[in-house]
């Protein structure tokens, strides 16, 4: 059970931290979006270090359904536990958001207006996706750099903010739970499907040759 509240844990305060930042930078930013941006991307990046670190030896910290996808394709994961890690991340995800709405005294159920859709939009959570799980992969690989994949992923993450034109979802979970809240971090639930079909065929590339290589 510790590692199946390790991940719903984890996913809820990433997703508190996510949203959270958002919201604070968009107060203050007096209309600078960037501004906005590189306070919700240092958060982000800072938080998911600690929670990495605190929680990867209960769980792995997947907090991720393609990451558990990956470990499950890969033989790391058995079916049933990647089927309980997903719930605990959904169910998890969501938790995060209804959270920071109530410590922002915002109402706890919305739905997100914000238009998060295209082909470049597609593309780039496909990438985002690819990058963050060849990060995990190769990191997982290295015996050099292993100790140091919770800084690695940290950082990607907080580096794709910026240089992607979807900033970086690569989280089906974290997509979901975000179609949830209308503030800086939403996507509109229309526009979910595109990111989430984008994500889950990167994990399947990633697995596929993760696959080939064990053999």
């Amino acid at each position: 059970m510790k590692t199946y509240a390790s991940e719903f844990l984890g996913t809820a305060l990433l997703l508190t931290i996510v949203a959270g930042s958002g919201f604070m930078g968009e107060s203050l930013d007096s209309g600078n979006a960037a501004v906005a941006l590189l306070g919700n991307s240092i958060a982000t990046g800072a938080g998911l270090f600690v929670l990495i670190v605190l929680l990867g030896p209960l769980s792995g910290a997947h907090f991720n359904p393609v990451v558990s996808l990956v470990a499950w394709r890969t033989g790391q994961l058995g079916l049933r536990k990647m089927l309980g890690y997903w719930i605990c991340q959904f169910s998890g995800a969501l938790v995060g958001i209804f959270l920071m709405h109530l410590m922002f005294h915002l109402p706890i159920l919305q739905e997100s207006s914000k238009v998060r859709t295209g082909l470049g939009i597609w593309v780039s959570e496909f990438v985002s996706t690819l990058i963050l799980l060849s990060v995990i992969r190769l990191g997982e690989s290295n015996p050099d750099s292993k100790e140091k994949l919770p800084l690695l992923i940290a950082m990607t993450v907080t580096a794709g903010y910026w240089f992607t034109s979807s900033t970086f979802f690569a989280n089906p979970a974290v997509t979901l739970a975000r179609s949830f809240t209308n503030t800086f971090v939403g996507i509109a639930p229309a526009d979910v499907g595109g990111f989430v079909l984008a994500q889950v065929m990167a994990a399947l590339v990633i697995s596929k040759k993760a696959r080939k290589i064990q053999r």
